[in-house]
Parts: structure tokens; C-alpha cells; sequence
């Protein structure tokens, strides 16, 4: 029988051995409220956050056994992440130590329990934790990769110690089990002694709680402490309902649901749930929200309390179909903001973040195209919406001014010049100006202009709107390479650079692909196959290129690649007409989906080892700078719903499906792809509508 909703215990990742900041890059955690990292220690937690008060990057917990650092034996730490929790052991000196670690259900905190047996005779087991409080709460917005933190003062009272810049509170406890004896100590390291037997096994639980009072602090901390022995099993319970909710169309946890997938391909079935529980771990339900429901789009260490444009767009298909009104209040909120100076919004104050990103506009067209279709909301596009220069018009309008802002942009050669490489990809380079994958994405959004104004009744703007695509297209395909797959980059001096980055092959081949020669699309996937895929992942910068050597950050460079990269360069594959490339990559793509949601980058196999098999989740440390998990796994949603299984949803409402999902199972099924209020299933290419008695997620 084909499982059909994930468990906790399916998502499990496979157990990564970490020896002391070896390559890894520790899993996070969350509640939807707090967030937190484990560290590279058995017990340790870093980057506890739960916005307005934050801990920035900090680390505390830190295990001594024996009256010394556990990290400094040498031993390594064997690590497993599912979405309710991290399991962690390791073996020192006969004591067999293993963790359990959660973020408990509705609290400000992050509690481990930790499980000690003694493999020897019988002797007293001196166990401690190293702390420290950076905790604060900042009064401007978290404008920075990294959360405020500040010199706190750290006060002990019995086993209990208080972090404080008396702006906010941190509370930390360890407790020993019975008949433990605490030991005196200061501040920074509190430990205790209990004797144990042969074979016997000793619970101890270390928690850490913050709050912008002590009063809240020690509150919690106290109720964390309370419900130790059952958090865990908690944790488990509340994050099954929400993974049973993400399917379900009469839970009231989400607004909308995505569809279930019913298929005897296990790859499949792996990147369509890591997929949708990439997104799902990003959903913030935090009080201090301007917008209530929000989506972050890094965690556990970096831009905490932001939503990246173009990140948020790239899960588009998630977001119209699972959230529906939160969706319509985020793009909203983004039109009455200057997008031409920011790549995103935090949501402590709703407030601009960041530099702008040249892909703002084709993004938010995206946005816009993806929630009609999927909610059928016409009602959204006669919505009257200010900018911030006071110019107040129907969200059609302002849809329109997107299509042609190119405009603005238009060097002499006729294309539009990107900017620098701050406003693209910030560490290729070479990849700067006249790119051709958003002067492509400018067609595809005109023609999305032109499809709208033509169901307005608009004919004759309709018509100017598509004319300007063709001349465009055109242009574009004036920067193609001939016979060599890829494209180039024009410089203001009309120079032209050879560029070999995949963000062109997935762009133009997801907007354009029709436009394209047949010799050009067979070239363009044979570059992208013998240059940037390998078998579990891809480069995002074929090794080739001269820029090769600019960076190491493996999100946009030779070693590795963001995670929207590989589904959007398979659906440009499929769109090019290859899917077979597509078909013979999933299962490596599926092994990669081993170690949680998918990281900010993950390396390629010549890079790092693999780890069984998936690709490597690339480290924070510099010179990758890169987090544990990104809200553009939706993507991988998308590949399988539109990619392989061929699904359109057209502005009008229209679903059909022309995919090639039969090569894999030919019995797969899509059940309850929700469009417009209606109910469809799809199994080949068939479409079948299911029943109109369903809860009406459009919202009002």
C-alpha cells in the first residue's frame, strides 16, 4: 500500500555523522514561533530565536562530562533531524549519551532531553552544561543576516541561571534526575553527580526559555520544565496534525490544502513531500507579526523575520494552494512598498529589506498569475492599491506596469540591463546587465499582462502587449551562443561575456521555450546535462566558466546550488522537450532529500561527500555563509504538479494535464487539486473533476 499522508517517522532524515564542524551543517528546529540550531555537541543549542527577542548566533549547553568539555574527546556526534525533533548521540569514555531535542508547542524555548547509560561498572557520572545569554530585544527591525544579540549578565541561583541586557530575559535550567547532588559553581557552568550502575541509563533535561520580562522568562521556562517528560511525544503529535492538515481540505489549520500524491514511485512521492514540508517549516505564527501568518524564507541562523520576494515567489504554486489569504495580504503589502529598492520585507514592523533584486517584477507577476488562477479571485485584480509615491490603481494596472517596467531598463541594444551583482546572484561576477533569462522572463510576463487584459475584454491592449513579447524574444535570442547551449551577458560597453549559469537555462526555458529553435533547445539541454547536472544535484556555475573561481558560496556557484535550481531547471528540461534527462535524475534528486528540508545550498558530489548517497547540505561558516533550510523547496511541488504531471491551470479557471508522470507509475495519481473552489483529480492525462462540495478557500 502507497502511503499517502507523511508521519514525522517518514521524514526522518538519515543519521549524519558530524566530527567536530566537519562539513555539516547542524539541523534546525521550530515550533512556528521559536526557532533554534543544534550544534555541533551532543547537547548544545544555538541560534535560539523567537522574534522580538532574539539570541542572534549564540551557543549554550554546551556538555561537560567528567569536569570537561565532551567535544574536546575527540568523539563524533550522530545526528538525525525529523520535523518534530533532533535526535543526537555519542559515545565517551563508556557513557553512551543521546538526545532528544524540541522546540515544545507554543513556547518561547527549546528543550533536550538527554539519556546517559553507563556501559561499565558501577560509578558517579559528573555531568554539566556550559552557558551563556546573549539575549535581547531590539527596538528597530532586524535588518541584518544575523539577529541582534548583546553582552548580557549572567546571575545563578541553585541550578538556574538568568541572562539579562535588561531589555529581555533568558532562563536556563538543568536538571539532573533524582538523587543527582548539584555542584557548587559559577554561572558558566553548572553540573551535577549521580551515581549509576551497570547497564543502567540516568534522564537528565536542559532547557532554555526568553521572553521581554524575567517574569515571562522564568514563566516559561517553568512550564517548559513542568511538561520535560512529555514534550517530546507533544511535539511529535502537533507536528503530525500539521502534516495531515497540508492535505486536507476541511482542516482549518490552513485555508486551502495541496492535492495528495497516490504513486508507487518512491522518488516521486519523496520530492513532492519534501516539497510541501519545505514550506510548511517556514510558516510563522508569531504574536509580534504585523501581518499575522507569515512565511519566513531562511532559518534557523540567518534573516529571521524576512520574507524574500523572490524566494516566496519561487514556492508560488504552494503558497496559492495552501494559503490562499495569507498569499493575497503578503503581495498586497509588497505592491504599497518601493520594489524597485528592496528584495524583501521583515515582519516585526512590515518595513523594506536589502538592496532591490532585479527579479522583483517577474517574481511578483508570478505571485499574481499563480493566486488568480489557483482562487479564481478576479475581485483581487480591481483591488485599489497604493505605491509609496501615492499612485493608487486596480492590481491589474499595476500588473501591467510590472510587464513593461523593463522599460526603465532598456539599454541601446534594445534588452534590459539587470544591474550589478548585488541585484542578480551576488557571487558570480560575470552574471551582470543584459542577462537573458529576466529579459526572457519579460516576455513571459507581457504575455501574462496580455492574457489578463484579454479576459478583461481588453483586446486591442491585449494585442500591443503580445506584439512587444515577439520583438522582444527576438532580442533575447540575439545573446544565444550558437551550438554552445548557453548564452551570453552584454556589458554597458556593448561587450559581450559568455555566461554558463544555470539560472539562464531554467529561466529562458520555463518562459520561452516555444520560442526557441529545435537545434537551440537540444543544445541547451545537452549543455545543462553534461555541465551542470550530476547525480544527485547540480552546479548552478558550469566549472567551465572563467568565474568559476570568483566564489565558493555554493548557491550560485560551481560546488553546489540553490535549492529552487534543480526543480526549475527539470521543469525547463521537460519544457524543452526532454524529459527523459528528468526521469533518470529523480532518483538521485530523492536521495538528497535526506537530511531535512532542503538547505540553502547543497554541494555537488566532487565538492563534499555525499552523505548516503544525497547531496551535502552546504555549512553556515564563511566562506558558504549558508543556512540549513529555504522556503524554495516549493519548487519541487511545482516540478511534480506542472513538471511531470503536466497540469495547467489556466487565468480562466481551465485545468488540463499533458505530462509524462506515466513513465514512473502509471496508475500515479493526483487527488483533490483545488482550482477556483472546484475539486479535480489527474492520473495520466486525465483530468477528472471530483465533487463541487468543498470548503470555499477564496478569499474574501
Amino acid at each position: 500500500m502507497n502511503p499517502l499522508i507523511p508521519t514525522c517517522a517518514d521524514l526522518a532524515s538519515d543519521e549524519v555523522t558530524d566530527a567536530f564542524d566537519d562539513m555539516v551543517n547542524p539541523p534546525g528546529l521550530t515550533n512556528h514561533w521559536a526557532t533554534a540550531q543544534v550544534d555541533h555537541d551532543v547537547l548544545a543549542v544555538r541560534s535560539l530565536n523567537v522574534p522580538p527577542v532574539s539570541q542572534g548566533d549564540s551557543i549554550s549547553g554546551q556538555l561537560y562530562l567528567g569536569g570537561r568539555l565532551a567535544r574536546s574527546y575527540g568523539q563524533p556526534v550522530h545526528t538525525r533531524w525529523r520535523p518534530d525533533r533532533v535526535d543526537r548521540r555519542t559515545t565517551i569514555d563508556g557513557w553512551d549519551l543521546r538526545t532528544e531535542t524540541v522546540c515544545p508547542p507554543g513556547e518561547p524555548g527549546v528543550l533536550v532531553r538527554l539519556s546517559v547509560t553507563n556501559t561499565e561498572g558501577p560509578r558517579t557520572l559528573r555531568l554539566g552544561v556550559w552557558l551563556t545569554s546573549t539575549v535581547t530585544r531590539s527596538p528597530q527591525a532586524w535588518l541584518a543576516a544575523e539577529p541582534p544579540q548583546a553582552e548580557n549578565t549572567l546571575t545563578r541561583e541553585g541550578i538556574r541561571v538568568t541572562g539579562t541586557d535588561q531589555r529581555a530575559w533568558s532562563v536556563q535550567d538543568l536538571h539532573p534526575p533524582a538523587g543527582a547532588t548539584a555542584l557548587p559553581g559559577s554561572a558558566r557552568v553548572v553540573e551535577a553527580e549521580v551515581e549509576v550502575g551497570a547497564g543502567e541509563t540516568c534522564t537528565w533535561t536542559y532547557l532554555h526559555a526568553v521572553a521581554g520580562s524575567a517574569e515571562e522568562a522564568t514563566a516559561a521556562a517553568d512550564r517548559i520544565g513542568g511538561v520535560a517528560p512529555t514534550a517530546v511525544a507533544a511535539s511529535e503529535e502537533t507536528w503530525n496534525r500539521s502534516l495531515a492538515a497540508l492535505f486536507d481540505p476541511d482542516d482549518p489549520e490552513f485555508a486551502g490544502s495541496l492535492p495528495v500524491l497516490d504513486t508507487s514511485d518512491t522518488n516521486l512521492r519523496t520530492l513532492y513531500w519534501w516539497g510541501a514540508v519545505g514550506v510548511l517549516w517556514f510558516r510563522r505564527d508569531n504574536p509580534a507579526s504585523v501581518h499575522g501568518r507569515t512565511y519566513d524564507t531562511l532559518m534557523p541562523r540567518y534573516w529571521q523575520t524576512t520574507t524574500f520576494i523572490w524566494d516566496y515567489a519561487l514556492s508560488s504554486h504552494v503558497h496559492a494552494q495552501l494559503e490562499p489569504a495569507v498569499m493575497r495580504r503578503q503581495i498586497a503589502h509588497w505592491v504599497g512598498l518601493d520594489i524597485t529598492q528592496h528584495f524583501g520585507t521583515e515582519w516585526l514592523t512590515g518595513g523594506p529589506v536589502g538592496y532591490w533584486y532585479s527579479v522583483n517584477h517577474y517574481a511578483m507577476t508570478r505571485l499574481v498569475r499563480d493566486y488568480i488562477a489557483f482562487t479564481g479571485d478576479w475581485a483581487f485584480l480591481a483591488e485599489e492599491l497604493t505605491t509609496p509615491d501615492g499612485v493608487t490603481r486596480p492590481l491589474r494596472e499595476h500588473l501591467r506596469a510590472w510587464a513593461r517596467h523593463w522599460h526603465s531598463l532598456r539599454s541601446e541594444s534594445g534588452l534590459a540591463d539587470y544591474g550589478e551583482i548585488d541585484n542578480l546572484l551576488e557571487c558570480v561576477s560575470s552574471y551582470v546587465h543584459e542577462v537573458a533569462s529576466l529579459n526572457a522572463a519579460n516576455v513571459w510576463c507581457l504575455r501574462i499582462a496580455a492574457r489578463f487584459a484579454e479576459l478583461d475584454g481588453e483586446a486591442s491592449e491585449a494585442a500591443d502587449l503580445r506584439a512587444e513579447a515577439e520583438e522582444l524574444v527576438r532580442l533575447v535570442r540575439e545573446l544565444y551562443i550558437p551550438g554552445a547551449g548557453h548564452f551570453y551577458a552584454r556589458q554597458p560597453d556593448g561587450t559581450l561575456v559568455p555566461t554558463k549559469h544555470c539560472y539562464d537555462f531554467a529561466t529562458v526555458g520555463t518562459t520561452i521555450a516555444e520560442d526557441l529553435p529545435v537545434e537551440v533547445r537540444e543544445e541547451m539541454v545537452r549543455f545543462f546535462d553534461s555541465e551542470l547536472r550530476t547525480p544527485s544535484w547540480m552546479r548552478a556555475l558550469s566549472a567551465h566558466d572563467p568565474d568559476a573561481g570568483y566564489s565558493l558560496r555554493a548557491d550560485h556557484q560551481w560546488n553546489g546550488a540553490y535549492p529552487a535550481w534543480p526543480p526549475d531547471s527539470a521543469r525547463a528540461a521537460i519544457a524543452l522537450g526532454h524529459p527523459e534527462v528528468v526521469a533518470e535524475w529523480l532518483p538521485g534528486l530523492a536521495r538528497t532529500a535526506n537530511q531535512g528540508p532542503p538547505g540553502q545550498a547543497h554541494f555537488v558530489e566532487e565538492a563534499a561527500q555525499p552523505v548516503n548517497g544525497g547531496a551535502r547540505k552546504t555549512p553556515p561558516q564563511f566562506p558558504y555563509l549558508i543556512d540549513w533550510s529555504c522556503s524554495s523547496a516549493g519548487s519541487f511541488v511545482e516540478l511534480v504538479i506542472s513538471g511531470i504531471f503536466g497540469v495547467d491551470v489556466g487565468l480562466d479557471g481551465t485545468v488540463t494535464a499533458d505530462g509524462w508522470v506515466g513513465r514512473l507509475d502509471p496508475d500515479a495519481t493526483l487527488r483533490g487539486l483545488r482550482v477556483g473552489g472546484q475539486c479535480y483529480d489527474i492520473t495520466g492525462g486525465q483530468v477528472v473533476r471530483s465533487t463541487d462540495d468543498q470548503k470555499d478557500d477564496t478569499p474574501s
